[in-house]
């Protein structure tokens, strides 16, 4: 979401970072720089001029200016700054023992993502803390709400709760009997949207939320909307007092605006942000670390995190051991192509990775063609996929034919599948650092 803003400071900060002497004049010009990609991400103009008077007023002390590696302290104090208007510290959700239920309502527009975000909270909820969750189905306007729902309930694991499909108020503190009668610890609200905010709405949210008294009233945003969902989120605190934001549609093209502004104009925190359409396709929002994606320096700790839910540590070891003596085989990279799909869209991995953002600019990952290798690799024979030199003639046409490709893109897959042989295995004897390292076509078109 946040790639033009990583990219134009990514720009600026290639002029200062080299710079054995940062001036006043200087620093004012990047300043200048960094407040027009501000507002051209849609940033709020207000949340702007504090962002930049801030770091204005920091960079410019005698400290900055006498430093070893003034280019550097300057993208330091930039950095903190930016994580200031994020938000400091990841904010947890308030949660009761699980003794004692929690209740969680969700509030937005329609259109927002509130539904599936029922069922990715769900999901999280479920599978990182062990919690047993129901969905309440409080959206009674909105056809197929009711419906699909159920399905992000199904694809969640968890209950549901429908109840009459008429008079949300009385829906809400149904749902809450029925948890506590089935011993489930967590109940999220699905609430019903508008086009826009209007009083009817806003009144029926505030009769939910007299009601059952939610731990937290969290108010989902759709990422695209830019400043608007600053304002809408100003309307909705109002009258509801919400705890936090989630903004859905974070892993789209918009100018990320919202992200920026969000916390500094309404003071309450970013939770989770939505990364994909999947059902686990929600993310804790930690301000420091998408400071540093912002910033274009990755983020290494969230990337570990992500292995570490589909890693077994032994497997690890053995694998690594499997490179070291490049008995690394095809069947060891299919294994791997399986387990990184767990781990989220492989573009968004690879910019975890410090440095990496500024490689791929001109690349295009192409996920269509991973899934064709994989296919590839699932028409060989076993034999075949443990020693790839087997595979030859007559055998490279059985495969092709097989998985639906040309004979050419069998050699292909082949050949870069030697070359990354060898580079992970340069990649460890470097501890980590991969010389001279390049993407070339392995997920590239």
């Amino acid at each position: 979401m946040l790639d033009n803003i990583t990219k134009a400071f990514t720009d600026i900060f290639k002029n200062i970072s080299g710079n054995s002497k940062i001036s006043e004049n200087n620093i004012r010009k990047v300043l200048s720089d960094i407040r027009m990609s501000l507002l051209e991400a849609d940033v709020n103009v207000n949340v702007v001029r504090n962002f930049i008077n801030d770091v204005t007023e920091s960079a410019l002390g005698e400290k900055v200016l006498r430093s070893v590696n003034p280019g550097e302290q300057f993208i330091k104090i930039f950095h903190d700054k930016l994580v200031e208007v994020l938000g400091d510290k990841y904010q947890e959700l308030k949660l009761k023992p699980r003794e004692t239920l929690s209740i969680i309502m969700l509030a937005g527009l329609q259109g927002s993502g509130k539904t599936t975000t029922a069922g990715k909270l769900a999901h999280f909820l479920k599978n990182e803390h062990g919690r047993k969750v129901i969905l309440a189905a409080c959206d009674v306007y909105r056809p197929a709400a009711i419906e699909q729902l159920e399905k992000v309930a199904q694809s969640a694991q968890v209950d549901i709760f429908t109840g009459d499909k008429k008079n949300p108020v009385k829906i809400a503190k149904e749902a809450i009997k029925y948890a506590k009668q089935n011993s489930l610890d967590t109940l999220i609200i699905d609430t019903a949207g508008r086009l826009h905010i209007d009083k009817e709405m806003m009144n029926e949210a505030q009769k939910i939320a007299n009601e059952v008294k939610p731990d937290e009233l969290l108010f989902i945003s759709d990422s695209m909307t830019g400043q608007n969902a600053v304002e809408v989120a100003k309307e909705f605190d109002k009258i509801l007092e919400i705890t936090g934001v989630i903004l859905t549609k974070f892993d789209s093209d918009a100018r990320g605006g919202a992200s920026f502004s969000i916390k500094s104009v309404i003071g309450k925190p970013i939770k989770f942000i939505g990364i994909s359409e999947k059902i686990d396709g929600i993310e804790i929002f930690h301000p420091d670390r998408i400071a540093t994606r912002i910033l274009g320096m990755g983020d290494i700790v969230s990337l570990v995190e992500k292995a570490e839910k589909v890693y077994e540590e032994e497997e690890a070891l053995k694998l690594e051991q499997k490179i070291r003596k490049q008995e690394f085989t095809l069947q060891d990279f299919l294994e791997q192509l399986d387990q990184m799909s767990k781990m989220g869209p492989l573009e968004g991995l690879l910019e975890m990775i410090p440095g990496m953002k500024d490689q791929m600019q001109n690349v295009n990952i192409d996920e269509k063609r991973i899934k064709r290798q994989k296919a590839i690799i699932q028409s060989m024979t076993f034999k075949e996929r443990l020693d790839y030199r087997l595979i030859l003639g007559s055998r490279k046409r059985r495969i092709a034919r097989g998985s639906g490709v040309s004979i050419l893109e069998v050699e292909k897959l082949l050949k870069n599948f030697m070359k990354s042989r060898q580079m992970m295995k340069n990649m460890i004897k470097n501890n980590g650092k991969i010389p001279g390292f390049d993407l070339g076509n392995m997920f590239t078109r």
